[in-house]
């Protein structure tokens, strides 16, 4: 993980901004914890600035981005955690279980240095609305058996889970990879992509052609004959949970 953003991720923080609806559902997932560590915690978004956190990022480049004002990191793997058993009332780890590499050490690591509770936000294709730009545009950048085996892997782990559906918003700061399900435009933004490890990692093959349909649909007027309803709405759920896991 730490090769793949410091590779692609020297201009994060310039779409990868904290949304404030996401944070608020996964803040008050994090209840009363008082001590926090953020796991594959990236420039360090939601982390929450009323509670002692610490952050754990593999990617040096990554953590050159964080603010002066955000909490402590280090560079270290989840896999690999140099922190003692029950370490932290709360862990959090926000859009980063699909770039491990042993998903189940991980979740072990998560698992022992926890007190109370784990809190893991992410996106599950078995629930919500399907997302029109895998669909009908980049199929190879689809990896929902991959993501569904992943969320079924952390479910069968954790009994005791609490599952928070989060839509995103119309306007969604964070630019994440389904950001942009109402505003079709932006998928065209080379930086926006950029910033988004699915297109980021994707071969010019996987990308040339849907960029060119896209596009063409956009201009002629065809993804709005299909899709030009979703320009209204103010949210959607495409499958964002906040999985609150016991320990």
């Amino acid at each position: 993980m730490s090769e793949i953003y410091d590779s692609i991720g020297g201009t994060y923080r310039v779409t990868r901004k904290q949304d404030p609806r996401i944070a608020a559902a996964i803040h008050e997932a994090l209840g009363d914890a008082r001590s926090v560590v953020n796991v594959g915690a990236g420039a360090g978004s939601y982390e929450p600035a009323n509670k002692d956190v610490f952050a754990v990022e593999p990617s040096a480049t990554m953590i050159a981005q964080r603010s002066k004002s955000s909490a402590p990191a280090i560079q270290a793997r989840a896999e690999e955690l140099p922190f003692r058993d029950s370490s932290f009332d709360a862990v959090l780890a926000v859009n980063t279980l699909h770039h491990w590499t042993d998903l189940r050490a991980g979740l072990r690591e998560l698992r022992r240095i926890a007190r109370r509770r784990i809190v893991i936000f992410l996106r599950d294709p078995n629930t919500g609305n399907r997302f029109w730009l895998t669909r009908d545009y980049f199929p190879a950048l689809d990896g929902s058996p991959r993501i569904a085996a992943m969320v079924e892997a952390v479910r069968d782990q954790f009994k005791a889970i609490q599952d928070v559906p989060v839509s995103l918003p119309s306007d969604c700061a964070d630019g994440l990879f389904s950001a942009y399900w109402s505003r079709p435009e932006m998928y065209l933004d080379e930086e926006i992509r950029r910033n988004i490890s699915n297109f980021a990692l994707a071969t010019e093959e996987d990308l040339a052609g849907g960029l060119l349909s896209l596009e063409g649909d956009l201009r002629s007027g065809i993804w709005d004959k299909r899709y030009g309803h979703l320009r209204s709405l103010a949210e959607l759920d495409l499958g964002h949970r906040v999985l609150v896991l016991e320990v």
